[in-house]
């Protein structure tokens, strides 16, 4: 089968259901694949997408870079999404990455997550209660996005009554990830300048009155010289959206997995000591980022094909975690599975800061969820995937009765 007769399945309404069969055609006829329609080559070989997250000659892609085809004067309404783009931690320069990479290992430290664990429970537990009465709830919108938009919020002193913006913040920031809107893309712009003037206003709070908060931390860290104040207020705009946007795909993913496979969510309820394995796994075959997008930034070759110098390289993860070369029964989600060398965090320089928390998090909502409403159950006739790139999707809603 040609090339050309597999890649169209990646653009149709039928790969939000299961992307996995186009998936694993593609893997077995050509692990690397120029796909015309975005102009860049998609890897889906866990070996190749391996060796590319760890070579520096593939750098992160910019996630402006897919507003090129709107007009020069789209563009330059959009100037302050751009600009705020560029300074986020993971779309600088390598040096600049690690730098501000390293000031942040500062706070994300094992003890500092496992020491946050108390207050994830409570949340979580808060949350749950507000909705036990009602014999149901959207997981999405009660549960998955508000956890770990508090906690994230709570981490860098957002006042409690303030947190309700940060969702409508988020919400706008994902056109930044869908094929371009116009209209989205002004609310998005409008979003990213309020969150950059209250981040201001937060910054100059812990100027005058630190506290033991990662923000203190960012003010600290600018007062020796580390950071300036733009890189802040970027880098926290970065944080407070996808702080929680990943966790909060992570717990509703998760929990599909668990109702379309009965038998490991009744394992997982037998032998709760399981539940950090059945993240992993959760994280191995749906995991929050389906895609990572890296650039050429000179010649390289990647399973034995040369690609030139300034193209984009799309690295399905989904694909490369259901690998059968690395995986025994891919498809088959297993909460036992040891070892699971999935790359949903990525690796190497880039590796997602957030991995511990997000597992953290994703394993106290889980055990929450299990011993407040045992009778968990699916209320949906069918999953409602909402697609963002190519072969990505997340869940615009996930109703559940109990």
């Amino acid at each position: 089968m040609s090339d050309s007769a597999i890649a169209p399945g990646l653009f149709t309404p039928d790969l939000l259901a299961d992307p996995h069969p186009v998936l694993h055609q593609l893997r077995a006829h050509s692990p690397v694949i120029w796909v015309e329609p975005l102009q860049g080559y998609l890897l889906t070989r866990h070996a190749d997408i391996v060796a590319a997250l760890k070579d520096r000659r593939l750098v992160p892609a910019n996630m402006g870079q897919g507003l090129d085809r709107l007009s020069r004067e789209e563009r330059d309404e959009l100037a302050p999404v751009l600009q705020s783009v560029r300074l986020w931690m993971g779309h600088t320069n390598e040096t600049d990455h690690l730098r501000f990479q390293q000031l942040l290992k500062r706070y994300f430290t094992p003890s500092t997550v496992n020491k946050l664990r108390p207050r994830v429970r409570e949340l979580a537990e808060e949350l749950v209660a507000a909705v036990k009465d009602q014999g149901g709830m959207d997981v999405v919108r009660d549960l998955a996005y508000p956890l770990p938009a508090n906690v994230i919020a709570e981490m860098l002193g957002m006042p409690t009554d303030e947190r309700e913006k940060l969702q409508a913040w988020s919400k706008d920031i994902l056109a930044l990830f869908a094929p371009a809107d116009m209209d989205a893309l002004r609310r998005c712009r409008q979003s990213v300048l309020e969150m950059q003037d209250y981040v201001r206003g937060l910054v100059a709070a812990r100027r005058a009155d630190p506290r033991d908060d990662l923000l203190s931390m960012f003010v600290a860290a600018e007062a020796e010289g580390v950071v300036n104040e733009d890189e802040i207020v970027a880098n926290c705009v970065l944080l407070l959206f996808a702080g929680h946007e990943t966790t909060a795909n992570l717990i509703a993913n998760g929990l599909v997995l668990l109702f379309e496979n009965p038998d490991q969510f009744a394992l997982l309820k037998e032998k709760p000591e399981l539940m950090a394995n059945a993240v992993e796994e959760m994280l191995r075959c749906d995991g929050p980022a389906s895609v990572i997008i890296r650039v050429t930034a000179e010649p390289v070759e990647v399973a034995g094909q040369a690609l030139p110098a300034g193209k984009n390289v799309y690295l399905a993860m989904l694909a490369g975690n259901r690998d059968p070369e690395v995986f025994e029964d891919p498809d088959k989600f297993d909460i036992t599975r040891t070892p699971n060398r999935h790359t949903a965090f990525g690796l190497g320089a880039f590796y997602c800061l957030g991995a511990a928390l997000a597992r953290m998090e994703a394993d106290v909502c889980f055990t929450v969820l299990q011993e407040q409403v045992p009778g968990l159950r699916p209320d949906y006739e069918r999953v409602d995937w909402v697609p963002t790139q190519v072969a990505s999707r997340r869940l615009g809603s996930l109703k559940v009765a109990f």
